[in-house]
């Protein structure tokens, strides 16, 4: 982990943060050489789901889903 001055550190902050994101190597910020914070790279974002086929197997089929769901003797337009 590379040290730096927190007095280069305020002089060369968004330097020094470019540098984290580019190498991602964290850096300590010291003041009279005891360390006061680590500036680390961010987490790898994480890759977004595409929502189709996000429901892939969650439903079971069970009967005939072809088939109208009543008998057709029990409507009465086709009785007339």
């Amino acid at each position: 982990m590379d040290e730096i001055a927190i007095s280069k550190f305020k002089a060369t902050c968004l330097a020094a943060l470019e540098r984290v994101r580019k190498t991602r190597r964290p850096i300590r910020v010291t003041k009279f050489g005891v360390p006061v914070a680590e500036v680390v790279p961010p987490a790898p974002k994480a890759k977004k789901k595409h929502w189709i086929g996000s429901m892939a197997g969650t439903i079971r089929i069970e009967g005939d889903i072809v088939a109208p769901a009543s008998d057709e003797k029990d409507w009465e337009v086709l009785n007339s």
